[in-house]
């Protein structure tokens, strides 16, 4: 039996009191790599906000990785945010720290104490994403898609049942764009974590085809086809 690791129905999203997206319906099942695609401004921004807790839904119901987003409180939005993880297009790394501090930091944060189990899970971590021996590295001595593994890292951390990216190669060349790629359906098949990727490059949906939600005119459309543009 297929389990939905997100599970919207009949949400109504805002940014403040402005109404971004109406009567919102779509589910997303353990390992399913999904396309967000939508021009700027039409919502999907605010779609991955809601679903990671930072903007609150007031109306419809929505779960997301076994949390109900409906009624959540501040307090809860922690537990949340460890059972999902989310990259950035442009990486949010702590510029002061290397490699491995910016890992060690997220641990910590989430509850981890012991040294040998952190340093394990970060070279562990480093190992999926292709960057074995990279940890004392500075993000200024890397190249942005090496930033991008080290944010994809952090987001893989905790084990979570659902990625959340936005514009995950909204910053890098075709070819680094293409090892970004095929980096998180990797991780989407190899180890069933669902991803939700939000982006505006339909060369990277051309060549890596798979099921799209689109935000237009205030509603979220679900197609297993690629959208023309």
């Amino acid at each position: 039996m297929s389990e939905a690791v997100i599970s919207i129905s009949n949400a109504n999203i805002y940014q403040g009191n402005n109404l971004i997206l109406q009567d919102v319906n779509f589910e997303i099942e353990k390992g399913e790599f999904v396309y967000l695609v939508g021009k700027t401004g039409t919502g999907k921004s605010s779609l991955l906000k809601t679903l990671y807790g930072e903007l609150p839904l007031r109306e419809g119901d929505a779960t997301v990785a076994g949390f109900q987003i409906k009624g959540m409180t501040w307090k809860q939005v922690p537990f949340l945010r460890r059972s999902l993880g989310v990259v950035f297009q442009d990486f949010h790394l702590l510029t002061d720290r290397n490699v491995y501090e910016n890992l060690s930091f997220v641990l910590r944060a989430t509850g981890w104490k012991d040294k040998k189990a952190i340093e394990e899970k970060i070279e562990e971590t480093l190992e999926k994403v292709g960057l074995k021996n990279k940890s004392f590295k500075m993000p200024h001595e890397m190249s942005g898609g090496e930033q991008q593994r080290v944010d994809i890292a952090r987001a893989l951390l905790n084990s979570p049942k659902l990625i959340l990216a936005d514009e995950p190669t909204g910053n890098l060349d075709p070819d680094t764009s293409n090892g970004i790629m095929q980096l998180l359906l990797t991780i989407s098949k190899d180890l069933e974590t669902t991803i939700l990727m939000a982006t505006h490059d339909y060369e990277v949906i051309r060549k890596y085809p798979s099921r799209i939600l689109k935000t237009e005119n205030g509603k979220v459309l679900d197609s297993k086809e690629v959208f023309a543009e």
